[in-house]
């Protein structure tokens, strides 16, 4: 038998899983509920929810920024967007095409005031902040007014190789010709598209059956003498299927993956961002390329770093160069970790790197460069807390906060507080009275869609809000780990005290007991009180996998806590 005093001054590892409760070498607990970590280490209760506005169903929230003064959250409706300024009122209601099934699978990529939306099975939109309004509009490929041709990718798909067209004259009109296919090809879906045979583009217009097709040029065509093998079709079209991420790199577009060539990377000339003509590969035209190994990957997302980081279902690659031209591409795989491509959670930019959801749901990788900045490291961020991660469905980061909020499908957030010039580390969850369905950072603001009893409302977290909704109480907790003293695990623990240093806190429970606390503080204008708050502790503990002390509280008031000291006897 021995006596102690133990100290705890900091949590800057926050909850940690089961596994690890037999290593008192690192500043951990057993649980965290509804508080976070301080940057001195120290815990404090989260912010409550104030809400301010009601939406008509579940929405996904995306962040729309057009200048350091002008910020508006999108909330995504099935069939529509509703486009809220940052006190929540509304400014506009726009239909869209994309359905609830549709809406997980969305990307988008912001440059000023133009945002442009991407869907594997619709179209590319582009939103705009005009002197007017809001716009969404159909992204259009740049045009060439001497002969009405576009400047969209084109390509010869696999399953088309074999394949030969015969061009005959066409009872329409001279620039129509009808097209026919040496076996089964066409698909109505394909009149609108534009097809590249013998240096001029075509636009399907009617569709006859399976191998013929009319198609109209602008301009006079010759009838070639024999069927043509050497022709290809727009990329990016309803039967192939459109780009399934996107992102602004070095002043290009970045179009990365399709429904139907889902590891082709397309970018467009330098300042021309809807310009892809490869033309004869001058530093400013557009580039395509393709990622060759030995497994078939679908490119998840495309994300503009220091370098450009090609994140797909098996592995992470980057392209260096810089400038990016077509005869410098210098693409390598960096690491196979692989991101999870059933619906988009975008990656986070975090202290200069990388952070991204892994293909198996549980590891929250920071992808960032060695020393020497040659080749990039895929860190797991929640190595000490995978009990945590149960399925996210979404996920956001607010730089000024250092916080991480990570949505799980349980309707529970899972928070990570990390500031590495600090040490700090921390995960914890946020529950509420209902559930978190998706989370954006808007101006420093974090916004979350909660769902309570079948209604959705859009709500941020608000230093002034002391209740969630301005109704709900909530609970918080903090436990320690189980108890180990000098490098021992106890088998019988008695603790006589337990002591809390708070700073400005007006509410704390400890081990069940509420603390003591001056009558003087509840009024308005005193912060709360600061100092050590103590209980003294009977009986002795022979349970030695549950926390020596829990600090807790579920009152509308606000709690810090800097450090917890414990001091009894114990035996191994």
């Amino acid at each position: 038998m021995a006596n102690f005093t133990k100290t705890q001054n900091s949590f800057s590892y926050g909850e940690v899983a089961p596994e690890f409760y037999s290593h008192d070498d690192i500043n951990a607990l057993s649980y965290l509920e509804n508080m976070d970590v301080l940057a001195s280490g120290g815990l404090t209760r989260r912010y409550g929810l104030a809400r301010i506005a009601q939406l008509p169903s579940n929405s996904r929230l995306i962040p729309f920024s057009v200048s350091e003064t002008e910020n508006y959250i999108l909330a995504m409706i099935p069939g529509g967007m509703w486009i809220f300024n940052p006190s929540g009122t509304r400014l506009a209601t726009l239909n869209t095409v994309w359905s609830a099934e549709m809406l997980p699978q969305l990307q988008y990529a912001q440059r000023f005031g133009t945002m442009v939306f991407v869907h594997p099975d619709q179209a590319p939109k582009i939103l705009q902040k005009t002197s007017s309004g809001f716009q969404l509009n159909n992204f259009v490929f740049e045009r060439d007014d001497s002969n009405m041709n576009v400047f969209a990718p084109f390509m010869r798909y696999d399953d088309a190789k074999d394949i030969s067209i015969s061009v005959s004259t066409s009872d329409q009109g001279n620039n129509y010709a009808v097209f026919s296919t040496s076996q089964n090809f066409w698909r109505p879906d394909y009149v609108g598209t534009r097809i590249l045979l013998n240096g001029q583009q075509w636009v399907i217009t009617s569709y006859i059956d399976s191998t013929k097709v009319v198609a109209y040029v602008n301009g006079g065509y010759t009838l070639p003498t024999k069927s043509v093998s050497d022709w290809a079709e727009e990329t990016f079209n309803p039967v192939r299927g459109w780009p399934c991420s996107i992102t602004f790199h070095q002043d290009r577009l970045i179009f990365g993956g399709s429904r139907s060539y889902p590891s082709g990377v397309w970018m467009s000339k330098v300042g021309r961002h809807k310009n892809f003509d490869i033309g004869t590969g001058l530093d400013d035209e557009a580039i395509f390329i393709t990622l060759l190994s030995q497994q078939r990957q679908q490119i998840c997302t495309v994300v503009s770093s220091d370098n450009l980081q090609i994140l797909t279902s098996v592995g992470e690659w980057s392209i260096s160069n810089k400038p990016l031209t077509p005869s410098s591409v210098d693409i390598k795989q960096h690491t196979s970790v692989g991101s999870f491509s059933g619906y988009y959670l975008p990656p986070q930019k975090i202290e200069g790197a990388t952070v991204f959801i892994s293909n198996n749901l549980k590891d929250i990788r920071e992808l960032s460069l060695d020393e020497l900045g040659e080749r990039y490291n895929a860190t797991d961020l929640c190595a000490f807390a995978k009990h945590l991660m149960l399925s996210p469905i979404d996920i956001a980061y607010n730089a000024t906060e250092h916080r991480l909020f990570v949505v799980m499908t349980d309707g529970n957030m899972a928070v990570l507080t990390k500031n590495s010039s600090l040490a700090i580390n921390a995960w914890g969850r946020y529950k509420t009275n209902g559930k978190f369905k998706s989370v954006s950072v808007v101006d420093n603001v974090t916004y979350v869609v909660v769902e309570r009893g079948g209604k959705y409302s859009l709500e941020n977290f608000s230093q002034n809000s002391m209740r969630d909704a301005d109704s709900y109480d909530f609970t918080w907790r903090a436990s320690a780990l189980p108890f180990r003293a000098s490098g021992h695990n106890s088998t019988r623990t008695r603790i006589r005290k337990i002591t809390a240093r708070v700073w400005d806190t007006k509410s704390i429970f400890i081990n069940g007991t509420r603390a003591d606390l001056p009558d003087d503080i509840y009024s308005d204008n005193s912060p709360g009180f600061s100092g050590d708050l103590s209980i003294n502790v009977l009986g002795t503990n022979h349970d030695i996998t549950s926390p020596i002390w829990t600090i807790h509280g579920n009152e509308a008031f606000p709690a810090t806590v800097l450090s917890i000291n414990i001091s009894g006897w114990y035996s191994v």
